[in-house]
Order: C-alpha cells, then sequence, then structure tokens
C-alpha cells in the first residue's frame, strides 16, 4: 500500500487539490455571505465575492505553502532517511557515487523498471517507495486539516459588517509584493552565481589577460584572450542593426503615418510573421543562401581588383561562412523587433501634436521628421536597444554562418565567432564543473551581462532626457 502511495503523481495531485479546496471554499464563503445579505439585518459591508475569496484565500494559502514545502525538501527527506537504514556495504562509496546510486533508485521507482535488478537494489527501492509513500500520506493529511481548518476559521469569521474586500485587496497587494521580489531575487541570483564562478576563474587567469588578450584557446586551457570574441559579438550586432534599424524604423513610419488601413492590416502581420520563425531556419538560410553569394560576390570582388591592377592578391578573404552573412540574416531576424515597437510608439504620440504642426503649415514629411519622431524617440530608442540585445545573445544563426574562429579581422567575409557560441561550446562535454574552461564560460556571461547593462543605463539616460523635452 505505501508503494502504491510512493508512486503518486504529487504534483499534478497538489494542484487538483489546491484547486478544489479554493473553489469549495469560494463557494462556501460566498453562500455564507449571501444568506447575511438575505437576512438584511445589517447592510454588508463588502459584496458576496469578496466574501469568498476571504474564505478561498485561507484555505488555499496554508496550502500551497505545504506544497511548496512538498515541492523543495521531499526528495532531501526520503534520501536522507534511505541513506541511515542502507547496508553496511554502501559506506565505501563516496557522496556522489551515493546520490548516483540513489539517482538511480529513484528513476527505477518512478518507472516500476527494478523488476530485473539485484535483489539489494529492489529491496532499496521498495523501501524508497515507502518512504515516500509515508510522506506522501502525511501531506495529503496536512493539506486537508489545514484546508478544512482554514475554511472554517475564515467562514466564522463572516459578518455583515466585516471587511472582506480589505483583507483581500492587502492579501492581493502581499501577493504582487511576492511576485516582485521573485523576480528582483532571479535577478540577484543570476548576478550573484556569474560573479562567484568569474571569481573562481579569475584566480585562476588573470582579468587583465582576459580582457586585452588577443588570442583565444579555451579547449585546451592554454590562452583565454577574450578580446576576438568581444570584437566578433559587436562586429556581427553592428551589421544587424545596420540592417535592422533603417528598414525597421522607415517601415514603422510607413505603418503609422503613410499606410491606408487596408495596407497595414496586411502588411503588420507579415512583417511580424518574422519573429516568429525559429532561429535555426534563420541559419539554414544564411548558410544555404546568403553565406555562398556573399562569397561568391567577394570572389567576384578579388578577381575585378587584380585585373585593375589595384592589387596583387586577394583583399577579401572569401570563406564559406562570413560575418556578413550571420549579421544580414540576424538583421532580417530583428526588424520586427524594431518595426513592431517603433510603429506603437508613433502611434501613441498625441495627434494634436501633428494638427499643430499641420496649422503652421509643415508638410506630412516634415511633420514626421521634426514633430512625430522627435516625440517617439524614447520608445525607439527602447525599440533599438531590444534590437541589439537580441543581437548580442543570438547563437544558432552565427554557429551555422559565421564561423567559430576567434579572431580580429575587419573583413566582414571571413569567418568569427562570438561570445554566446563560445558558452555553448565551453559548457558542453563532460569537462569538469571546476575546470578553467568551464568556468571561462561564466567571466563571458558576467561580460556580456554587464555591457547590455550599460546599455540599459545608457539608453534610460537618453530616454529621460527627451521625456523631460517633450513631456
Amino acid at each position: 500500500m505505501l508503494q502504491q502511495l510512493g508512486q503518486l503523481p504529487m504534483g499534478w495531485l497538489l494542484i487538483a487539490l489546491i484547486a478544489v479546496f479554493g473553489s469549495s471554499a469560494f463557494f462556501l464563503g460566498r453562500v455564507r455571505a449571501e444568506k447575511l445579505l438575505l437576512a438584511g439585518t445589517k447592510r454588508m459591508h463588502s459584496r458576496p465575492n469578496y466574501h469568498g475569496y476571504f474564505v478561498a484565500m485561507w484555505a488555499t494559502v496554508p496550502v500551497i505553502l505545504i506544497a511548496l514545502a512538498y515541492a523543495v525538501f521531499s526528495e532531501s527527506m526520503t534520501r536522507s532517511q534511505l541513506i541511515g537504514e542502507l547496508p553496511s556495504q554502501f559506506g565505501q562509496l563516496s557522496e556522489a557515487e551515493l546520490h548516483s546510486y540513489l539517482d538511480s533508485v529513484r528513476l527505477a521507482a518512478s518507472s516500476a523498471a527494478s523488476a530485473g535488478s539485484d535483489r539489494v537494489f529492489l529491496a532499496v527501492t521498495n523501501r524508497y517507495l515507502e518512504i515516500r509513500g509515508m510522506l506522501n500520506t502525511g501531506t495529503l493529511i496536512a493539506l486537508g486539516l489545514l484546508a478544512a481548518a482554514g475554511t472554517l476559521w475564515a467562514r466564522g469569521r463572516l459578518k455583515s459588517d466585516f471587511r472582506a474586500r480589505s483583507f483581500v485587496e492587502r492579501g492581493m497587494e502581499l501577493v504582487l509584493f511576492l511576485c516582485a521580489g521573485v523576480a528582483i531575487a532571479t535577478t540577484a541570483g543570476i548576478v550573484l552565481s556569474l560573479l562567484w564562478e568569474s571569481l573562481q576563474f579569475f584566480r585562476v587567469v588573470s582579468a587583465w589577460d582576459f580582457l586585452t588578450g588577443t588570442r583565444w584557446n579555451a579547449q585546451t586551457e592554454a590562452e583565454f584572450g577574450a578580446l576576438p570574441l568581444f570584437f566578433g559579438t559587436f562586429m556581427i550586432a553592428l551589421i544587424a542593426m545596420i540592417v535592422a534599424a533603417p528598414i525597421g524604423l522607415f517601415s514603422a513610419i510607413f505603418l503609422s503615418e503613410y499606410a491606408s488601413p487596408r495596407a497595414r492590416a496586411w502588411i503588420k502581420p507579415i512583417l511580424e510573421i518574422l519573429a516568429g520563425i525559429p532561429t535555426v531556419v534563420y541559419g539554414f538560410f544564411a548558410l544555404l543562401v546568403v553565406a555562398p553569394g556573399i562569397r561568391q560576390l567577394a570572389i567576384w570582388f578579388n578577381e575585378g581588383v587584380i585585373q585593375l591592377g589595384l592589387a596583387t592578391g586577394p583583399i577579401l578573404a572569401a570563406q564559406p561562412t562570413s560575418a556578413l552573412a550571420a549579421g544580414l540574416v540576424m538583421g532580417i531576424m530583428v526588424i520586427p523587433f524594431v518595426s513592431s515597437l517603433s510603429d506603437d510608439v508613433i502611434n501613441a504620440v498625441p495627434q494634436t501634436l501633428r494638427d499643430a504642426a499641420y496649422a503652421l503649415g509643415a508638410t506630412k514629411s516634415e511633420t514626421v521628421k521634426q514633430v512625430v519622431v522627435p516625440a517617439a524617440l524614447p520608445g525607439i530608442i527602447a525599440a533599438l536597444l531590444l534590437a541589439v540585445s537580441r543581437a548580442i545573445g543570438e547563437t544558432m544563426i552565427v554557429v551555422m554562418a559565421a564561423g567559430k574562429s576567434a579572431r580580429i579581422s575587419m573583413d566582414p567575409t571571413s569567418d568569427l565567432t562570438t561570445i554566446t557560441v563560445q558558452i555553448v561550446s565551453l559548457m558542453t562535454g563532460e569537462t569538469g564543473f571546476d575546470d578553467p574552461k568551464t568556468l571561462s564560460a561564466f567571466a563571458l556571461g558576467l561580460v556580456l551581462f554587464a555591457v547590455t547593462l550599460l546599455f540599459n543605463i545608457v539608453a534610460l539616460r537618453v530616454v529621460k532626457k527627451y521625456r523631460e523635452k517633450y513631456d
């Protein structure tokens, strides 16, 4: 019996119980409030729905806390109990080997795949299920008792003059505060994890050599000069923004100021389809179409320059993969980020500004250039910033179309690599987590985070300046 209880899908069961307890408590609270309303002895302070929400809050909040505690501590409690009961032969195993063995026990218990195993493994698996069964049973009983106690206590407090709405609104404020706290804590956790692992890396490799070195060969743990990675990242992002910024901005101006409603209804959804195309598809397009075309153009340019006697050898690299191919396709990919957001911002400019410009005799193009775009500039800068961040963080297109050569070259037809590509290559494989090769990925991520943060700070300052001017 306990083994069967140990195989219960507790995740879905807890979610279902929370929904059942909450809806039942809401119904009981609302019915109680409606009875008080029909009695008519006093004027109700809050609507019946708020009384229902109040009872539901007291029924579900303790249940949610117990469910979260179960999700966090159930496995560790089970393992601690099981480790204390293991036979003496397991005392010779290291901690890593012991936890690996328990991982296989957990997998066998969840998939019922231990029938053909040895007797010791089968006995350990059955005991694991029994412990989980007792823990599941205790959790379900605690959930039921807490839900019933919370429902009865909250329902007993309901009266005609009870301020249920005030309690519910305070509860929602607390929920919103906790959500904001989770977001802040997540950001802090990301920064601290990057910073801690990066400090471990900088104990082995000098930070100055990492930031200013021009040779990157992390696979052999010999050279960690990340300057070529920074150069490749910003060069490809620059090419992408040279494509995306004018096309996206001019598209937004056309859609918001010149296009008819019928044309806008067709063009805007088609343009936004670009944002829904998977990046691997863009990568295939860059590798199979754009990169060969750029290579042929580079070869044609080299032959022309040599024939004209302007050079004695090739000027462009003309390689199968190139930074130019990746940048062009990446620019196409981020066009919707610029056009859609810029279009929304331009449409938000008050019509009174346009009417005032027309009244002074300005043409439509003059109004757009001197009134609408300056007024929408903060939002346009935000759209460009989002596009830059998207371009800097792109990986698949660069892997497939730009190559993996860590070099500094002003030739856009040569193959380059970026920070994100190197992070992926460094974090894959069987290298130890404390190895300098793996830790260098965190250092790269920290630098990328710092650069993105700097972009945000600069953009906020620019936005603040122009908002003060046009608000």
